[in-house]
C-alpha cells in the first residue's frame, strides 16, 4: 500500500483482480465498521458560484439558469430528511463568500437543529456543509451554529494537475485550498476531502498520491468520484483525452476499495457521479467498501439546474410532477431515494440502513 503498489493496482485493468479487490474491501469494511450504510439527504442550496473552475457546469462564466433556495424551501426539504429518518443532511452549493449568504447559512443551521426528531431516541439532524473555501472566522461561525462535518474536495493533490483544471489565479489557489482544509480540522469539524478520478492529464501515480494524502491528512471522511465531463466547459472543449465511461467507473470503484484497505475505519461516500456511469453505480460503490450515500432531496424544479456535469441520466426517471406535500412519501429511484433495493440481498451481501443515525466516522472518534 505504498505509492508504487497503489499506482500499480490503479493501472491494472484485470477484471478478476478488480473484483477480488472490491470483495476484500467490502469484507474489511464489515469487519472494521460494520455493514451499516448511512444516509445524508443532499440539499443543493444554490448554483450561484464565484469560482470559474474549468471542469464545472456551474462555473461563474457558464451560461446556465441560476437559482437559490429560499429559507422556507430549505427547511421544508430538511424536514423531509427528518421524516424519512435520514439522520443527516448535506447543504451543498456553489462557492460564495458574500455576507448575505454567510448569514443565511448561519440562520439555517440554527433552524435545522431545532427540527424535532421524527422518532423517539433519534438525534436532531446532523449537518454536513460543502460550501467551498471560506475564511476561518466563517468556518467557526458555522461550526458554532450547528454544522459538525465539512466536505472540501481538494480535486487533485498534484499542484500541476490542479492548475490544469482551474484558472491560474489567486481565486483558485492550491495552497489556499489546502489551508482551508487545515482550518476546518483545527476548528473541530470532521473535515472531509476527495478528488476527481479519471481526469484528463491524470496518471495512476497522481491517484495514488490522492489516496496517500487522505491518510496523511487523517481525513475521517472522503467523498471522491469519477470525472464526468460537462459539454460546455473549457476542459471538455479543449479536447484533452480522458478514460472511457467504463474505465472511469472501474477506477471509481477501485479507488473506494483501495482507500478502504488503506484506512479501514473512515467514512467513504458512494458518489452520485457513479450513478451517471451505471444505473446501479452507487450500489456498486457500497459493495466496494463505501458506507455513505446521499439521496438528493433538492426540490426537483431546482435540482435540474444544479448541473455540475451532464446529469440527464440521473433525472430521466424523475416524475414531471410530484405533489410537494407528498414528497416525504414519494420514492424516486434516482433522486428522492435512489436505493430502492439497498435493503435487499445484493450479491449475497445484506445491506443495513442506519436510519435515524448520524453515522459519524469511527476514525474521527479515535484519540
Amino acid at each position: 500500500m505504498d505509492r508504487e503498489g497503489l499506482a500499480a493496482a490503479i493501472a491494472c485493468e484485470d477484471p478478476a483482480f478488480e473484483e477480488a479487490l472490491r470483495d476484500e474491501a467490502y469484507r474489511v469494511k464489515v469487519e472494521t465498521i460494520g455493514p451499516e450504510v448511512y444516509l445524508r439527504g443532499l440539499i443543493e442550496i444554490s448554483n450561484i458560484c464565484a469560482k470559474n473552475c474549468l471542469y464545472c457546469g456551474i462555473r461563474r462564466d457558464i451560461n446556465c439558469q441560476r437559482y437559490e433556495l429560499s429559507d422556507e424551501e430549505v427547511m421544508a426539504t430538511a424536514k423531509v430528511a427528518s421524516r424519512r429518518h435520514f439522520g443527516s443532511v448535506v447543504i451543498q452549493g456553489g462557492e460564495r463568500t458574500d455576507p448575505a449568504f454567510i448569514r443565511k447559512i448561519t440562520r439555517l443551521l440554527k433552524a435545522i437543529k431545532e427540527i424535532e426528531p421524527a422518532a423517539e431516541g433519534e438525534l436532531p439532524l446532523g449537518i454536513t456543509l460543502s460550501l467551498g473555501e471560506q475564511s476561518r472566522e466563517v468556518y467557526e461561525e458555522w461550526f458554532d451554529a450547528g454544522a459538525h462535518r465539512y466536505l472540501l474536495r481538494i480535486e487533485s493533490t498534484n499542484p500541476d494537475l490542479y492548475h490544469k483544471i482551474h484558472p491560474n489565479n489567486s481565486l483558485h489557489s492550491y495552497d489556499r485550498r489546502l489551508q482551508a482544509l487545515y482550518d476546518l480540522k483545527e476548528i473541530g469539524y470532521q473535515a472531509g476531502t476527495g478528488a476527481m478520478i479519471g481526469l484528463p492529464y491524470q496518471t495512476p501515480e497522481d491517484m495514488a498520491d490522492d489516496l496517500l494524502f487522505y491518510k496523511e491528512f487523517d481525513a475521517p471522511m472522503v467523498g471522491m468520484g469519477p470525472y464526468n465531463p460537462h459539454p460546455e466547459t473549457p476542459l471538455t472543449l479543449s479536447g484533452a483525452p480522458y478514460p472511457s465511461a467504463e474505465r472511469r467507473l472501474a477506477l471509481g470503484l477501485k479507488m473506494i476499495a483501495l482507500l478502504r484497505l488503506l484506512v479501514p475505519d473512515i467514512n467513504i461516500a458512494a458518489a452520485t457521479a457513479l450513478e451517471v456511469l451505471d444505473p446501479r453505480g452507487r450500489e456498486k460503490g457500497i459493495l466496494s467498501g463505501a458506507n455513505v450515500i446521499m439521496p438528493n432531496i433538492t426540490p426537483e424544479e431546482q435540482m435540474v439546474k444544479y448541473n455540475l456535469y451532464d446529469r440527464k441520466t440521473l433525472l430521466r426517471d424523475c416524475p414531471s410532477s410530484v405533489d410537494p406535500e407528498k414528497r416525504d412519501t414519494h420514492i424516486c429511484r434516482n433522486c428522492v431515494f435512489p436505493f430502492c433495493s439497498l435493503g435487499d440481498d445484493l450479491n449475497g451481501k445484506k445491506i443495513v440502513i442506519g436510519y435515524g443515525r448520524w453515522g459519524d466516522s469511527k476514525h474521527f472518534k479515535k484519540p
